[in-house]
């Protein structure tokens, strides 16, 4: 592995400093979670988050209580955002049981399949990319029934965010704290689509003086809702503990995610969705016929396997108080797919069998020369009876006759590859982070400072495998025929921050700087020729704002800039005709300027904001591939291809009309355009102009229930604007009612009905470049909930 020597010095010198190391920014001092966890009771771990957000220069809001309950325990901890101002969530399946079609969208940035813009971390710490080849989204570390709420900074974060992805805002997915007393909770859901889910929790009480835990595993499994074809499955288990030992506060976290996915297949346009809006185009029975087969839906399979662990200290020295972590994470899986074809990689010569059918021999490398369709018994390639039309009409428009098995004489045998993915990441790093309190000609003023370091390894092969006799079913040989590529890529991150806040009476302001130091490495395992490597370093990235108290009693006004940065991400090397010396890192200047308001019982929080985001790094392919790209054969490469200008305001309001009933309304005017020369002004594909957000939220004694809605603009398929969806309404509704004191061991039974898309409203959903996926159908499911 190449190695920065530099960077690890300064990492040696930084830690020396730190000892043991976790936790989530802005730090919080161990004392405040431990005193949550005696005093809530029953661990109602969301009910004290305000949504509007915190008094700070930037904008900000938090996922409550009631968001929680629009969903099921069963729905992806993604989903419990997306009626906060500016955020759009969409997914494919109904549980969110399927990262392909997972979409974020904030501020016209994305994290999907093509952009990874958007920074996430998890009880404050880097969550690793969100991408989908090798990457890991928060719902994989965090079972929606531990999550406690998840924070997002739509622009202008915490200086101390944890991630070189925040170039449109970051989401922080919090961890419910141990209870206090001693309980078990026991959650079973059933939901349409043989939709399951087993949930068990202990909550140990003091085991220890000043020691708290708990420990969750979970089951859940959920059919496709297009045919029923196929079952996705996830096994979760989940643990915390919290203690103080002497004057230092601890925290320890571990989770293991086991998932199975099925993905669902995007429309290619609007034309293809408007002609059966509720089929994605993948199916159900395997015909035979290689072509039709590579949308058989049981072939299409993500397996992933994720353990994630930190351990956490916060102590004070002197003055200063310090927050420090140490983390490591695992990621490995595998993505499958059926290509209706083999690949032939060697040249056997006319008339002689292709040696790729012989199932006992694997070649490394090299590239293709060609595509097997047919062949005969002695396994030589075959051609079509000339002047044959095809028959075939489905999928992507239709096939050829070198694809049709009625173009061929009799005894022909159609062949197909298994095309294996494998993914293996891991990484582990290292947090500190100091706050000193001081003051400065009789005003209070905070220091804060501290480092993020992040080593990582992705290791990356795909192997492809004959299908035994494509003819009858998919099962494929166990040794592969042909290992296409094997590469590793190490990557270092080194962020370094510092930030002087000081209370002046009447505001209080902040200015900082931090620096990002990325090295990305690739290691070509075939062919050294091959290997990349570049430095994906940051400038200054100055961050200023202040808040100001107004006459009116909890109004407020702040405003906040920052400069954001997203570096170089490894997928960018892994094209070897990419010319990195056309990339530079992303970024982006953002700009907020808001009122807040705040008082028991009303919320308020209007912002207005301005960002340009700067070398927007995209693929430009220089041919055409119809269909599927199995290969990745299409030619082209990374170039920075201009940017984005957005500005826009968001809106949201929370009111108790009493102590039942309450109304939650959030809106967002949205404005992001493309500057680069060719799309220039152009709304950007898959952001809407218009979102808004209505809730309202009853509760009184024992009894809940709530029904909200969403309304979500236009938006557009495509950078040329040529195709624009439709705008789409969405609701969901919520019932309830826990009853206590049932004798015997148990405290309290729960029992919740939930129904997502309630009028089962038809829509595209996630966005991806002239295609999109359908949007869930209307679900509905029911949880009970037993504490003993």
């Amino acid at each position: 592995m190449n190695t920065n020597v530099p960077m690890k010095q300064s990492l040696i010198a930084l830690s020396v400093l730190s000892a043991i190391s976790i936790t989530s920014l802005p730090a919080m001092a161990q004392e405040d979670q431990e005193s949550q966890a005696k005093t809530e009771e029953k661990q109602q771990p969301m009910e004290s988050i305000v949504v509007t957000g915190r008094s700070v220069s930037y904008a900000n809001a938090a996922s409550s209580a009631e968001m929680k309950k629009q969903q099921t325990p069963m729905t992806s901890a993604l989903a419990l955002i997306d009626n906060l101002p500016g955020v759009l969530v969409t997914e494919g399946d109904p549980f969110g049981s399927d990262e392909w079609s997972t979409s974020i969208s904030i501020r016209g940035f994305e994290l999907n399949l093509a952009s990874q813009q958007i920074g996430m971390t998890v009880d404050g710490i880097s969550n690793g990319n969100s991408n989908y080849g090798g990457g890991t989204k928060a719902s994989r570390y965090i079972d929606t029934e531990n999550l406690r709420a998840t924070e997002v900074s739509q622009g202008t974060a915490d200086i101390g965010s944890r991630s070189n992805e925040a170039l449109g805002g970051t989401l922080d997915f919090t961890t419910i704290l141990p209870a206090f007393d001693e309980q078990l909770t026991v959650s079973t859901t059933l939901g349409e689509y043989n939709a399951k889910k087993v949930y068990v929790r202990y909550d140990t009480g003091e085991i220890a003086q000043d020691t708290f835990a708990w420990l969750s595993i979970s089951s859940q499994q959920n059919d496709d809702y297009m045919g029923g074809s196929i079952t996705n499955s996830r096994d979760h288990a989940e643990g915390k503990i919290i203690s103080r030992i002497g004057e230092v506060n601890l925290t320890a976290y571990i989770s293991y995610d086991d998932a199975q996915e099925y993905t669902y297949q995007r429309v290619y346009g609007l034309a293809q969705y408007e002609q059966n809006p509720d089929w994605d185009g993948l199916t159900e029975v395997w015909t035979g016929v290689p072509y039709q087969d590579q949308v058989w839906r049981e072939g299409w399979i993500t397996e992933r396997e994720n353990l994630f662990t930190y351990v956490k200290a916060d102590f004070t020295l002197g003055d200063v108080d310090v927050s420090s972590n140490v983390y490591y994470h695992e990621n490995e899986g595998a993505g499958k797919w059926i290509p209706y074809y083999m690949v032939d990689v060697i040249d056997d010569g006319a008339g002689n069998p292709n040696s790729e059918l012989d199932a006992s021999s694997t070649i490394y490398g090299g590239a293709s020369q060609g595509l097997i369709y047919f062949v005969d018994r002695a396994g030589q390639s075959l051609s079509p009876i000339e002047g044959c039309a095809s028959s075939i009409g489905f999928p992507y428009g239709g096939a050829g006759a070198a694809l049709d098995p009625g173009c061929y004489e009799q005894g022909a045998m159609p062949v197909s590859s298994n095309r294996h993915t494998h993914y293996n990441k891991k990484r582990y790093g290292i947090n500190a982070d100091f706050k000193w309190n001081t003051s400065i000609a009789g005003m209070e003023n905070t220091v804060r400072g501290g480092f993020w370091y992040e080593d990582y390894q992705r290791d990356e092969y795909r192997d492809w495998h004959k299908t035994i006799d494509a003819a009858s079913s998919p099962r494929a040989e166990n040794n592969p025929y042909w290992v296409q590529y094997d590469r590793e890529f190490p990557v270092e991150t080194l962020m370094y921050y510092v930030e002087d806040e000081i209370d002046a009476g009447f505001a209080t302001f902040r200015l900082g700087a931090k620096k990002f130091n990325v090295e990305v490495v690739k290691e070509d395992q075939f062919t050294p020729a091959n290997d990349l490597n570049v430095s994906s370093d940051s400038d200054a990235l100055i961050s200023a704002g202040f808040v100001a108290p107004l006459p009116l009693r909890g109004l407020e006004v702040f405003g906040g800039y920052a400069e954001n940065f997203a570096a170089i991400k490894d997928a960018v090397l892994e094209r070897d005709d990419t010319d990195l010396s056309l990339v530079e890192p992303e970024t982006a200047d953002n700009i907020d300027l808001g009122l807040r308001y705040s008082s028991p019982g009303f919320n308020a929080s209007l912002t207005y904001y301005n960002i340009k985001f700067e070398n927007r790094i995209t693929f430009v392919s220089n041919e055409d591939v119809n269909g599927i790209d199995f290969l990745e054969a299409a030619a082209g490469g990374y170039i920075n291809d201009g940017g984005i200008e957005s500005d826009g305001i968001e809106a949201s309001v929370d009111y108790n009309f009493n102590d039942n009933f309450g109304i939650y309304v959030s809106y967002t005017k949205n404005d992001a355009t493309y500057t680069d020369e060719d799309f220039r002004g152009n709304t950007v594909l898959g952001s809407a102009k218009d979102m808004a957000v209505i809730s309202f939220d009853y509760s009184k004694g024992d009894l809940y229930a709530g029904f909200s809605t969403k309304y979500v603009g236009e938006r557009y398929l495509d950078q040329a604007n040529t195709q624009k969806t439709d705008s789409y309404i969405v609701s969901d509704l919520y019932i309830g009612k826990t009853a206590y004191d049932i004798g015997g061991a148990i405290d309290s039974i729960e029992l919740s009905f939930t129904v997502n898309n309630v009028f089962d409203q038809d829509y595209l959903g996630s966005i991806a470049p002239s295609a999109g996926w359908i949007g869930a159908p209307r679900i509905a499911a029911l949880n009970a909930k037993f504490v003993l």
